[in-house]
């Protein structure tokens, strides 16, 4: 039995994202409702330095931008990229740490898009539609999303042991479609969730399409998962 969308308002219930949460028991960065922060006045030098700090950081993205259109992910290392966007290299690993920080912040912009979606865009993808189909609807806008920018996700996973299942972005899909499954009265979420998720993996999605499998093939396999899956 489907439980009615209106008592998970906005997205997710309080009730949900206490279930919805880290083994620690921390809350997962996922609230379509909470306010925007509030920026303090700052002073003169202050916001001078902010200033400098945000151009440093748009050359660095247009750089990499750049050689990632020309000569792909592997072109681009810490040195070349401080060059290319004629700043220290002090200054970009200040900024993004290391390679995978630096593609996170490529991918942050598309990565936005597909949360603000599915957080409060319109159905099938955002609130408003049975959870089955919104199901349905984030698997094919995330294969699409890998379909544009599969090896730069790549690149951005660190090469740690399961260092994905901890990144927020993963954090935010995750408890998405743990509070549909919660809708859908499975009581075996948790597990499900990573499950479901393990099919939209980059590297098997890049591997299927490498393989000649079309995105619409994918997609209609995803959307026969999902309905097998709810039944």
């Amino acid at each position: 039995m489907v439980r009615n969308e209106a008592s998970l308002a906005p997205e997710i219930s309080a009730s949900v994202r206490r279930r919805v949460a880290e083994p620690s028991g921390r809350a997962l960065p996922y609230d379509g409702g909470v306010p925007a922060p509030i920026e303090l006045p700052l002073a003169p030098e202050t916001r001078a330095e902010r200033c400098d700090a945000a151009r440093n950081r748009q050359a660095i993205l247009e750089a990499a931008e750049r050689l990632l259109r020309s000569e792909g992910t592997e072109s681009i290392t810490m040195d070349r990229l401080a060059w290319e966007a004629g700043v220290g290299k002090g200054t970009l690993f200040r900024r993004f740490g290391d390679r995978a920080g630096l593609f996170h912040a490529l991918l942050d912009e598309t990565e936005r898009r597909l949360q603000e979606g599915f957080i409060r865009g319109p159905a099938p993808l955002g609130p408003g539609a049975p959870p089955a189909e919104r199901l349905i609807a984030f698997g094919r806008d995330l294969l699409a999303l890998t379909v544009e920018r599969g090896d730069l996700l790549l690149a951005a996973t660190p090469p740690e042991r399961g260092s994905r299942f901890r990144s927020p972005v993963y954090a935010a899909y995750r408890a998405h479609i743990s509070s549909l499954l919660i809708e859908l009265d499975f009581e075996q979420w948790d597990y499900l969730a990573d499950v479901l998720l393990s099919a939209l993996e980059p590297e098997l999605v890049l591997h299927q399409l490498e393989r000649g499998v079309p995105l619409a093939e994918l997609e209609r396999s995803w959307e026969e998962l999902v309905r097998r899956v709810v039944g």
